[in-house]
């Protein structure tokens, strides 16, 4: 059986396709960033240029592991709600990042995931936190799961404590880390969305993933990856971490200038 290589479907878009220039951009994004010791965090994934800085300090705060799970939301709504992709390798312009087939089988036991590479194949949202783990980690392994956000119904936030009890299982005592990769408020005035997403970071905080999502929908709120971050929060409590603090926030206005309309960015550490 050959392995499957996911080549990039980003890259020349979201973030640069040379090497060269890839590694400047991160060098760049990466300034001043303190290295800290979160073992979970929440990473922004839009382009480079509008979320890089938020996602450099998210991941930059990451404690080194030689593996991780990173959530994604599914964008595009294509294949199964909790998928799994267990084996093969994803490239990137700085290289191959393999995935850890043992703890892929592991999680792949949790009731909620199905292995299916289709969710997986056209999403942006985990393959661009790749390059900058890449930057601050080198070499290390990963296991992606890509999570549809359809509703914030009480049997998709069962789905995601079933499945944030099943990581924080799979990996306690061991060097692993967790990523959710989500954006927050989407095309709003930024003293709007600071306001609708204060609301929901506040629940992220008190790792109260029912309240989180409450205050989602109560707000007609935009955040794309509530799901992943839900997971997280339930894994980091069973994981026995008390909560959750903001480490970096930014919206798109600060590159574009444009704060009438804009998407806005958390790093969020949690211990």
């Amino acid at each position: 059986m050959v392995a499957t290589i996911r080549t990039p479907v980003v890259a020349g878009m979201f973030y640069p396709l040379g090497r060269d220039t890839l590694k400047q951009n991160l060098n760049r994004l990466f300034e001043g960033v303190k290295k800290n010791t979160f073992r979970c965090v929440v990473s922004p994934h839009a382009g480079y240029q509008y979320s890089g800085r938020a996602a450099a300090f998210a991941v930059g705060s990451l404690k080194a592991s030689k593996t991780f799970v990173i959530l994604g939301p599914n964008h595009n709504v294509a294949g199964s709600e909790f998928a799994l992709m267990s084996s093969g390798t994803w490239e990137t312009p700085l290289g191959r990042v393999e995935i850890d087939p043992v703890l892929a089988k592991t999680l792949g036991r949790c009731e909620v995931l199905a292995e299916d590479e289709l969710a997986h194949m056209h999403e942006h949202s985990i393959e661009v936190q790749l390059p900058f783990m890449q930057h601050r980690f080198g070499t290390f392994k990963f296991v992606p799961v890509s999570i549809a956000n359809i509703d914030y119904s009480d049997e998709f936030l069962k789905k995601c404590e079933v499945l944030g009890k099943h990581i924080a299982k799979a990996i306690k005592g061991k060097n692993t880390g967790v990523v959710a990769s989500s954006d927050f408020s989407h095309y709003l005035p930024a003293k709007i969305a600071d306001a609708k997403d204060a609301k929901a970071i506040e629940r992220i905080k008190k790792l109260d993933a029912a309240g989180f999502f409450r205050v989602l929908e109560d707000n007609n709120a935009s955040v794309c990856g509530y799901g992943p971050i839900a997971v997280v929060m339930y894994a980091a409590k069973h994981l026995g971490m008390k909560g959750a603090t903001v480490i970096k926030h930014s919206n798109s206005g600060d590159a574009t200038g444009d704060y009438a309309s804009v998407v806005a960015y958390y790093a969020i550490g949690f211990r």
